[in-house]
This record gives C-alpha cells, structure tokens and sequence, in this order.
C-alpha cells in the first residue's frame, strides 16, 4: 500500500514537472516568435537608415561637386571636378575630397595648384552654407579667400563671386591685397595704415 502511494505520489511529481516543462516550451516559443518580429523589424529599420544614408549621400555628392566643379570651370581653362566618394573606415564613414582631370584623381592639397584649392575651398563653404536647415544670415566674411590664384585669373573670381552674391542673395565681406579681385565688387575700401592708426578711405 504503500508503495503504491508513494508511486502515486511521484506521478503527481512527474506530472507537475510536465505540466510546468510545456508551460516553460510554450512561453519560450513566445519569446522566440516576439524575438524573430523584433529581429525583422530592426532588419528592417536599419534597411531604411542605410537607404536615407545613401540618398543623403547622393544628395551630397551631387550638391558638393556640381557648386565646387562650376566654380572650378568659371575660372580655369582646364579646370579639374571635384569628386566626393564615401569610404568606410574604422566602421565609420568617411568623406574623401579629390580632385580629377582625364581620368585621373589626385589629392588636392597635395597634386594640385594652390589657386585651384582656393577656388574649391571658397565653392564648399558656399555649399555648406547652401545647405543649412534653416540658413545662417545670407552674409560671409572671408579674409584672402583666392590669396595663390595668379593675378591673371583674380578678375574671373571676381566676377564668379559677383554672380553668386546675385543669384544667391548672398554678401561677401572680402578683405584681400588683390586689387583685380575687387573689378566687380559692389563697394571698394582702402585701408592704409599711418602711425599705428587705420585710414580708411572709399574707392
């Protein structure tokens, strides 16, 4: 008797272990259903992140290199196109900056004439200011901003500077030693300096 008690007694064991192992399986399945919707939907998020990456890239791309290669062709005869290429490096993305003419891609500090940076340094900082949300005041200071392009090309950059303060609604502030930079300048100011005091008189 018992033996038969105490046989009982551990079916009713086995019974809640059984009971308690399909309840275990039963959430576990859950959990795992839950996970793998999770999982698709994070897929899923990061698909659309890396879509909107492309496409601000693209957008970049376009935006930075069109401003920069027109600049470049309003004032050289064979001018070089900026081209901008996204790289990933140490698991971040990187923006490379270079400069091509025939098929060729160089560095442009390194491979290049100084006037040509100029000219492509003064281009993205328009198309940096182009694209901000909202706008910083439509004004830009820039002290010697063409300083290594030759004398005979200064008045090119003079009138492509003033065609983008017309089209851009956009005021340069111009300090330079360059007269010819001025050829198209809406106002001119000479500054002499006599006895540690500025003079300053209007063209």
């Amino acid at each position: 008797m018992n033996d038969l008690k105490q046989i009982r007694t551990k079916l009713e064991r086995l019974q809640g272990a059984k009971t308690e192992t399909q309840r275990q399986i039963k959430e576990t399945k859950q959990e795992v259903k839950e996970g793998n919707k999770d999982l698709h939907q994070h897929e899923k998020a990061r698909e659309i992140v890396r879509e909107v990456g492309l496409k601000t890239q693209e957008h970049l791309q376009y935006h930075i290199s069109d401003i920069t290669t027109l600049a470049l062709e309003s004032i050289f005869d064979d001018p070089y196109t900026l081209k901008v290429e996204f790289v990933q490096r140490r698991n971040k993305t990187e923006c490379d900056l270079l400069f091509e003419r025939g098929g060729e891609k160089v560095d442009p500090l390194s491979a290049s004439g100084g006037g040509a940076v100029d000219v492509a340094s003064f281009a993205l900082r328009i198309a940096s200011w182009s694209m901000q949300q909202p706008r910083s005041r439509s004004v830009i200071m820039l002290d010697e901003p063409m300083r290594f392009l030759s004398v005979d090309l200064q008045e090119k950059a003079s009138m492509m500077i003033k065609e983008l303060s017309k089209r851009l609604g956009l005021q340069f502030i111009i300090v330079s030693h360059e007269s010819e930079l001025a050829n198209f300048a809406d106002r001119e100011f000479n500054v002499k300096i006599r006895n540690g005091i500025s003079k300053v008189k209007k063209s």
